[in-house]
């Protein structure tokens, strides 16, 4: 700690602790990729009712449901409980859907006899999960860019889009690793998968939602929510201890400046920034990165791989999406936020108008991979992280937690409607479904180039300014 106050460490320690949210989130959206082929066979096999690829697509995609939900309440509850208590009950609904995922019987109906009641329970707790993420999904970057400092906010609310695809990459490996123990031939682990492959997937989700719970106890809430509660001798000690006493001054003075005008509408600033904050998250479902991680060990099969391998090649993407993560963590307080959209949105429409043309002419093997790779990678060094960036930088304090529940529950439904349409999409035509997504990155480009504004140095407190001059 330094003479006038300031830890690094603290400030670092703080952030390590709350991006565990956001490590959860991945965790929890991606161990569907490893569970979704043994959950469709074991399905399959229920005599009460046929379970359809569209059920298949809904049952994949579910935990979204709650992911709307989480983050349409977001809002209220980072305004009514704080950051950090909102963040405590996404620990608890990590735990609880990680659990009851594994044991959607729940010692009522016959273990392990698939059913519609059996596949009710399992989306009721795949759905209360999703509520888990939505919360996260809102408050982990919010969190972390209120009790950032302005110079670096953007590359420690970009860790928790690192968090996020580490949580994908840990839970990819414990998948393979729990498909790779449960027996020995191919056609003996098929068969345990169905059995309790899927089920040990879902509850390995519990052991870091219980640190997470207990962890987050030992942060501070946030200086701007301590303010807007009448805390400030309480704000001012964490401003301090982050920014040093001089500049901690300085930005407690910025923040009663704003605070004054907490009871601000919504639309006080305009309804563009709510629009821009919209497509935003719009765009960045729309060019269909979440079909390529939910399903990946199913692209890659259907592009010649085995089902081990199949595994093991998603394994290796995770790791590309890790490096290209941290690409956009170093870059995005020196280059800005829109040059890396921009460049982002150009390879992600490459790779798949590659992926497309793959398809049409049927041609497989390690071409597809390549561009698969050429394209979560580009998605991983801009869409991934600075989206959230923006989300959680763009709009004005007083009208923050509401302006992102609503950013981030639209985010959710496109979400939603991509992962759940891709089953039929692709069964219609898997190339026409990439052109489309191809498509959607051109026009991503072109939104973000014409009405995203830069806000690469500026505190929280110049949102306002920015917008008021634009209103």
């Amino acid at each position: 700690m330094k003479d006038n106050g300031q830890s690094k460490a603290y400030l670092f320690s703080i952030v390590l602790i709350a991006i565990i949210g956001g490590l959860l989130f991945g965790y929890d959206t991606a161990v569907v990729s490893g569970a979704e082929q043994a959950l469709d066979r074991f399905f399959r096999q229920a005599t009460d009712f046929t379970y359809t690829q569209l059920l298949h697509g809904f049952t994949a995609s579910s935990a979204l449901i709650g992911c709307v939900i989480g983050g349409a309440i977001s809002g209220l509850l980072a305004s009514r409980l704080g950051r950090k208590k909102s963040l405590m009950i996404a620990g608890i609904l990590f735990f609880v859907s990680a659990v009851g995922s594994w044991w959607p019987e729940s010692g009522i109906l016959p273990y392990g006899e698939p059913s519609l009641a059996l596949l009710v329970s399992f989306n009721f707790y795949r759905i209360i999960g999703g509520i888990g993420v939505g919360l996260a999904s809102a408050i982990c970057p919010m969190y972390i860019a209120e009790i950032s400092p302005a110079n670096i906010r953007g590359t420690l609310v970009s860790c928790n889009q690192f968090a996020i695809i580490f949580g994908m990459l840990v839970v990819y490996f414990v998948n393979y690793l729990i498909r790779m123990n449960l027996a020995d031939t191919p056609e003996q682990i098929q068969a345990a998968m169905v059995e309790i492959g899927w089920r040990r997937m879902f509850l390995s989700e519990a052991f870091p939602a219980g640190a997470f719970f207990l962890l987050i106890f030992l942060v501070p809430e946030t200086p701007r929510y301590l303010v807007m509660a009448g805390r400030d001798e309480a704000a001012l000690k964490v401003l301090t201890r982050i920014n040093g006493r001089k500049e901690g001054e300085k930005v407690m003075a910025e923040i009663r400046e704003n605070i004054q005008e907490k009871k601000e509408r919504l639309l006080s600033y305009g309804i563009g920034v709510i629009i821009i904050g919209v497509l935003l998250s719009f765009f960045q479902q729309a060019i269909g990165i979440n079909v390529v991680l939910y399903y990946a060990p199913r692209i890659f099969e259907n592009l010649g791989a085995s089902g081990d391998a199949s595994m093991m090649q998603t394994v290796v993407m995770g790791i590309v999406n890790i490096i290209f993560t941290l690409v956009a963590i170093f870059t995005v307080d020196k280059f800005g936020r829109k040059p890396l959209l921009i460049i982002g949105s150009a390879g992600m429409m490459i790779g798949m108008l590659a992926l497309a043309m793959f398809s049409f002419f049927d041609m497989i093997g390690i071409g597809a991979l390549i561009f698969i790779i050429l394209y979560t990678a580009s998605f991983m060094m801009s869409w991934g992280p600075i989206c959230w960036v923006l989300i959680s930088e763009i709009f004005p304090n007083t009208i923050r937690s509401q302006a992102v529940a609503i950013a981030v529950a639209a985010q959710w439904i496109s979400n939603f409607l991509v992962s759940s349409t891709f089953p039929s999409l692709s069964e219609w035509s898997v190339g026409g479904t990439y052109t489309i997504y191809a498509v959607m990155s051109l026009l991503s480009a072109i939104f973000v180039w014409k009405f995203v504004p830069e806000t690469k140095g500026k505190s929280l407190e110049e949102m306002s300014a920015l917008w008021k001059r634009k209103n």
